[in-house]
């Protein structure tokens, strides 16, 4: 079974530096990642998703090689390869991989414009190891589906990090 968790960064640049982070620790089979999603809310007041897997661009290829495949055996290659990537690209973009995007979107909706929320589907982990690399970038959990004990250790890392940042300096005129 998969856990949901989702965090709130202030900016998508923070929530992509922790996602690319999550990526090596699975390099380092210390983590595994279904899905990672960046859901940032725009200044104009949608909410824009940035995925991990491109579906349209799977379907295209997947449909390229089957086109082609179809389209030799009935002597028309070309043909083939284009009503395969066409077919494929639509099926990849009506399908959703990993995490529901109207699911992300609707929990994105209360995040201030300029924030990320960072959606990760994690098959499994070595807890201690993966929250030690992530904890210095704080954030603030918005969901997640671990038990009490485990998001409770996650909101006490994350915040404990957030408390050591320094306050932004401002400019005395």
């Amino acid at each position: 079974m998969s856990d949901l968790i989702a965090i709130i960064y202030p900016s998508e640049a923070k929530a992509e530096e922790v996602r690319q982070r999550l990526f090596k620790l699975q390099k380092e089979y210390l983590i595994t990642i279904s899905d990672a999603v960046i859901a940032v809310k725009t200044e104009a007041g949608p909410v824009k998703l940035n995925q991990f897997v491109n579906t349209t661009a799977v379907g295209a290829v997947s449909g390229s090689f089957w086109g082609l495949l179809i389209g030799v055996l009935f002597l028309n290659p070309i043909l083939g390869v284009a009503l395969g990537a066409a077919s494929g690209a639509l099926g990849g973009a009506l399908s959703d991989y990993g995490i529901d995007d109207a699911f992300m979107k609707d929990l994105s909706t209360s995040l201030q414009p300029g924030n990320a929320a960072l959606f990760v589907l994690v098959k499994n982990m070595t807890a201690d190891k993966v929250l030690r690399e992530i904890q210095d970038a704080g954030g603030t959990v918005l969901k997640t589906s671990l038990d009490d004990t485990k998001e409770q250790k996650l909101r006490d890392a994350l915040a404990k990090a957030s408390a050591e940042q320094p306050p932004p300096q401002t400019n005395a005129a």
